[in-house]
């Protein structure tokens, strides 16, 4: 057997071993549009700010406002129901293992899962409105790598753990992105709501304790007996650490060092 067909082979017993009841599902069948997305999305960051570079910024505001506030709503139905959901479940919060049965809590955190992963893939559009108006210094590493790979990861997740514990980084993530896309959509409303929106700093506070909390969880099952992948904690655990690698770079090269410069500069003025 030579190399392409053991690779073929291990490929489809991978996809085999995935989750029966999401396989049908829209996008879940295989990996290969959401790597088609990927490589569309990286074309689109690669690309975009060249054909942008001799145009005008489009004028966007009337599409993103209702983006935003149909993310907000989408975050709060997903967080409602990744909690509604684990608490009728009586899920554990420090150990839970995957119910891949057809029973309705089992399918309606399947279907949470689903939807979460799907919420990544309709966030890629960030950063091509960051494109289209030219708002280049937002479409950072950071920026790219969290957007790219988390449709990359929740793929995984549902096709494999699509429940279990899995449900506390999507309940997690899914209560924070309702206040930043909440400051998303209050921030186009003009100066005299800008006014108010003093709290963005503390939005990267919260993307932070929300990444150190998964560092918690997932690293308590890594030290403990738990029925629930391994791999996955691993992955989890290593990716939180990055984040939080990279959102601290942020918040002390926005906000920390940006004030001691604002201080340096008002003494010698």
């Amino acid at each position: 057997m030579g190399h392409f067909d053991s690779a073929k082979e291990f490929y489809y017993d991978t996809l085999s071993r995935g989750d029966k009841r999401v396989e049908n599902w829209v996008l879940m069948a295989t990996p290969i549009p959401v790597i088609m997305f990927f490589v569309a999305y990286i074309a689109v960051v690669v690309a975009g700010p060249r054909i942008m570079a001799g145009r005008n910024p489009f004028n966007i505001k009337y599409l993103l406002f209702p983006y935003n506030v149909a993310l907000v709503i989408l975050s709060v139905y997903m967080f409602k129901e990744f909690l509604i959901t684990s608490l009728r479940s009586n899920y554990s919060y420090l150990c839970q293992p995957v119910d891949y049965s057809e029973s309705p809590l089992a399918m309606r955190m399947a279907n949470v899962c689903w939807w979460f992963f799907f919420s990544k893939v309709i966030e890629l559009l960030d950063t091509v409105f960051f494109i289209m108006r030219k708002k280049f210094d937002q479409v950072t590493f950071l920026h790219v790598y969290h957007h790219s790979s988390m449709i990359f990861n929740w793929w995984f997740g549902v096709k494999y753990v699509a429940g279990g514990q899995s449900f506390f980084t999507g309940m997690l993530n899914s209560f924070v992105h309702i206040f930043m896309y909440s400051y998303y959509a209050l921030s186009l409303l003009g100066p005299n709501v800008q006014k108010y929106l003093w709290w963005k700093r503390y939005l990267t506070r919260l993307q932070l304790i929300q990444f150190f909390a998964f560092v918690v969880h997932t690293g308590y099952n890594l030290i403990t007996d738990c029925d629930f992948p391994q791999s996955f904690n691993i992955a989890v655990f290593l990716y939180a650490i990055s984040l939080i690698i990279l959102f601290g770079n942020f918040y002390y090269r926005a906000y920390t060092l940006r004030q001691r410069d604002n201080r340096t500069a008002k003494k010698t003025s």
